[in-house]
């Protein structure tokens, strides 16, 4: 059976030309009307002056947070989306997988007031990751995850472990994506031994929907 961490990153390379124009044709429904905007304000709320996005894709974020005045600064491992980013006026934008951050083996700067992963924590083990990140920000800088609900994405099955992502009616050629769901409480164990303090949720909803469109964690590192 093939390694769902190592399925996952090879699913993005695969899919990157898609992710582009599903993104900047807005194609994704509950991206477009909900949990950009949630990611963005969540964001702008904590009034940062520098930010590192952690897995950028094509750097929506990096343009939005640019264009109001924030310092920004993006991280991708897929270098079709890099290269898109960059293209598109995101920049800085750095070619790095995880693993290179845990190992802290590549330079993407350091004391960060936020840092923000939205829906790009996908993997099982991201312990290391966390910790990783809690040394790159400022005393003080807090952590904004956007990641899918568990309880909505769990369809009844509500533990941790791998799920599969086929992208359903999208347009494109897709592969299919592992990724791996966390219980709430999981969430919060790991941050907690990645360094990390919850000093918020969100459970970004549209109003015409009976379930929430995603889990927004606010965190504050633990000096």
């Amino acid at each position: 059976m093939p390694d769902p961490e190592s399925t996952l990153l090879q699913s993005w390379h695969h899919n990157a030309h898609a992710w582009i124009e599903a993104i900047r044709s807005a194609s994704i429904e509950s991206r477009h009307k909900v949990t950009d905007q949630a990611i963005l304000l969540a964001v702008l709320g904590r009034q940062p002056q520098r930010v590192l996005d952690l897995g950028c894709g094509e750097g929506w974020l990096l343009r939005a947070l640019s264009e109001r005045g924030v310092e920004v600064v993006g991280v991708d491992g897929d270098a079709t989306l890099v290269e898109a980013a960059r293209a598109a006026g995101s920049a800085p934008v750095h070619l790095a997988s995880y693993q290179t951050l845990v190992e802290a083996s590549v330079d993407i700067g350091r004391d960060y007031d936020l840092i923000c992963a939205n829906f790009a924590l996908l993997h099982q083990d991201i312990i290391p990751l966390l910790a990783a990140l809690h040394a790159l920000l400022a005393p003080g800088g807090a952590l904004v995850i956007q990641t899918l609900h568990p309880w909505a994405a769990a369809a009844g099955d509500y533990q941790d472990g791998w799920r599969e992502e086929t992208f359903a009616g999208l347009k494109g050629q897709w592969q299919p994506m592992p990724w791996y769901l966390r219980t709430l409480s999981s969430w919060l164990n790991a941050l907690d031994m990645g360094g990390f303090q919850l000093v918020g949720l969100q459970e970004p909803q549209h109003p015409q929907s009976p379930v929430p469109q995603s889990l927004l964690l606010v965190a504050e590192r633990r000096n």
